[in-house]
């Protein structure tokens, strides 16, 4: 796609470059965090709905630890000082974000003690917090100690002769004070986190570490325990891979994988108790800041709320279960290429169903008629990855199988791994990505013999090939046989297994090569086309907005007068509503399903051009990334844009993005408007909340 003529030396303006301009990329992730926190409190959820929101904001800040926090760490270490869009150097955002993560876990733990538990017992569910048990079954709990815990237990001395030994991360570790000296025991997360019992409440739950507590003398016996206090590490997980070194990525990364379980240590979470001696020679043997320990009333690893969740059995303490929806053009069809052949077909999970997903590869697998199946592997299920079973079933019947699995996925390394030996073991062509880029587009091709002729059918999305989270997250897919997009999926695998260099599509949008321009280019548009009498309008629908670029963008249309609607569910470092940005609204909605679909929705001088694809405006996703965009058009637009509206108008799991980077809840800034919850809508419309 050409340069951009008017667009580019705007972008460069000085107007449009201030640092108050953008909000600060760690900042905005720690908000979008303390919202998912503040949905433990909203009453549209079922308790145990809103404990599972607790569990996903303790969760959540693990990882940013593990990556975001670890990587500026690193970047102090080298000494890097340069200031980001925001103005910020490391070294200023990390002392931000140590004030900021104080605020939200003094606030998590109000909402856990004050709110979650009072809840939960008030249902019979009860997490006994107490040192001492005066009337819970101990003959039964020692039982289970001894059969189930105690062989897994490992105590470690600390002496002058045992200096701290090496401690994983996320464990739960119990500091043990001995009369005779002190001694460490850890955790194994194979554990359960909390220990269900009978008792007189229907549900009885004892925290693992009060459970070993209770009988250390076991670990230790002929010698006096005294106290014990918990704590627990966070260690860089991020993996470092120079793969222009490596003759192996494979190996490589099994290599750092192998690492991540004893990076540099990035936080200490310690028991409000913990004398400070335990602290001061954990900070001296592992290497870490007093800045970087966290004190914590009661309970650390509330992440693993998840456990109790799993536990109960009240469906009236949850979202109402529903069947997800087969779309009307697959209704009554049993061969989904005769579906397909007749018209595109727009999937919106959770709401649409994901087995024609499934259907389409598992089918291919066993279509005599089907020569070949390519396929993008970014995160996938488990062992029980129905896809990747129909894809070794479509080797087993003598298909051509190729699969890009790509090993970088942050967290899904090692289930990549088993999945890229299992293929191989199969016979099927694995690739394991492109040097210096992560593969992270969604994409399958289908090659099947139809007479004469060799005709191609696709699929493209938003999400993952993963049946599990495609339950929880919404997503949209693309089911298609057009000759122009299927041709231009069949040149991208060649792109992506041949490097062909190729630069241009027909009608998709490929990153690194040419997304970022035709983006520019359908902004600028807007701006070109924008009048009294015919206005622009923008609709963004994506994870996150950070590419500074693409910001200053959004700003020249505003300034042009172009209207711009932003669904951002997490990270945005745009400043709306200013004078530079007085014509852009920035919505987050965080509800029962993750907000994972992108659309990019532009109309301009009398037309409307949608898009879709895996991409949020990030640098990584637009420069570092192999990212597909694809179009929709038609009634497929239609049902894009009405996803957006629907989006839009939602008021009940709406937050908005105020002038000075706070979020405010839609339905209080707006009280006089009417409670619409999106996510009830998709269901209503499919009816699926039926009984």
């Amino acid at each position: 796609m050409a340069a951009l003529s008017r667009l580019s030396p705007l972008l460069r303006s000085p107007d449009l470059t201030r640092a108050e301009l953008f909000f600060n990329r760690e900042l905005s992730w720690l908000e979008f965090n303390a919202r998912v926190l503040e949905e433990t409190l909203h009453a549209v959820h079922p308790l145990l709905s809103r404990t599972r929101f607790l569990s996903i904001f303790y969760s959540n800040l693990d990882e940013f630890f593990m990556i975001r926090v670890a990587g500026i760490k690193e970047q102090i270490r080298a000494g890097v000082r340069q200031r980001g869009p925001d103005g910020l150097t490391p070294k200023q955002t990390l002392q931000r974000i140590r004030e900021r993560v104080r605020q939200l876990l003094a606030r998590a733990e109000e909402i856990f003690y004050d709110e979650i538990l009072p809840a939960l017992e008030a249902a019979g569910i009860y997490i006994y917090q107490g040192r001492r048990l005066p009337r819970l079954p101990r003959e039964a709990l020692e039982r289970y100690f001894q059969e189930q815990v105690f062989p897994l237990l490992t105590p470690l001395a600390i002496d002058s002769a045992h200096p701290v030994p090496p401690l994983r991360g996320l464990e739960l570790i119990l500091w043990v004070e001995l009369r005779d000296g002190s001694a460490l025991v850890p955790i194994p997360q194979v554990l359960p986190r909390f220990v269900p019992f009978h008792s007189a409440q229907r549900y009885g739950f004892l925290p693992i570490e009060r459970l070993v507590g209770l009988f250390l003398e076991e670990l230790f016996p002929g010698r006096k325990v005294k106290e014990y206090y918990t704590f627990r590490l966070t260690r860089d997980a991020d993996i470092e891979i120079s793969e222009v070194e490596a003759d192996d990525l494979l190996e490589l990364v099994e290599k750092e994988l192998r690492r991540r379980r004893l990076g540099e240590v990035v936080r200490l979470e310690v028991s409000a108790d913990m004398p400070a001696e335990p602290v001061r020679l954990l900070m001296e043997e592992l290497g870490f800041e007093p800045e970087d320990v966290y004190e914590v009333r009661g309970l650390l690893g509330l992440e693993r709320l998840w456990d109790i969740l799993n536990e109960v059995d009240e469906p009236g303490l949850l979202d109402r279960p529903f069947v997800p929806a087969l779309p009307p053009p697959l209704q009554g069809k049993t061969n989904i290429f005769e579906a397909v052949a007749q018209g595109d077909i727009l999937l919106h999970h959770p709401y649409d169903s994901f087995l024609p997903v499934v259907e389409f590869i598992r089918q291919a697998a066993r279509d005599p008629q089907v020569l070949a199946i390519k396929q993008t592997l970014y995160r996938t299920t488990g062992e029980k990855s129905l896809i990747v079973q129909a894809l070794r079933e479509a080797v087993d019947r003598g298909k051509q199988v190729t699969v890009l699995i790509e090993l970088k996925a942050r967290f899904d390394e090692e289930s990549n791994i088993y999945w890229a030996k299992e293929l191989e073991k199969a016979g099927a062509n694995v690739v394991y990505g492109m040097l210096g880029l992560k593969i992270h587009c969604k994409a399958a091709l289908v090659i099947r013999r139809e007479g004469n002729i060799l005709r191609r059918y696709a699929h493209l999305s938003t999400g993952n090939y993963n049946e599990r989270t495609a339950m929880m997250y919404t997503d949209i897919g693309l089911l298609t046989a057009d000759a122009e997009i299927t041709r231009d999926i069949a040149e991208l695998f060649n792109y992506l297994t041949g490097n062909s260099g190729q630069k241009e599509w027909r009608r998709l949008a490929v990153a690194p090569e040419n997304l970022r321009e035709t983006f520019l280019n359908e902004i600028e548009r807007c701006m070109v086309e924008h009048s009294p009498e015919q206005p622009s309008r923008i609709i963004l629908v994506m994870n996150s907005l950070v590419d500074s670029e693409m910001i200053r963008a959004l700003y020249a249309a505003s300034l042009a007068g172009v209207r711009s609607d932003l669904v951002i569910r997490g990270i945005c470092c745009l400043v709306p509503e200013t004078a530079i940005s007085a014509s852009i609204r920035v919505h987050s909605i965080i509800g029962r399903f993750l907000e994972h679909s992108r659309l990019y929705i532009f109309q301009s001088g009398g037309q409307t051009r949608v898009y879709s694809g895996s991409a949020d405006w990030m640098p990584r996703n637009l420069d570092r990334r192999v990212e597909v965009v694809y179009p929709l058009t038609g009634h497929l637009a239609d049902q894009a844009m009405e996803i957006a509206e629907t989006l839009l108008n939602d008021t009940t799991h709406t937050w908005v993005l105020q002038p000075d980077g706070r979020y405010k809840r839609r339905s209080l800034l707006q009280p006089d408007l009417p409670s619409f919850s999106a996510h009830m809508e998709f269901l209503r419309r499919r009816n699926l909340l039926r009984g």
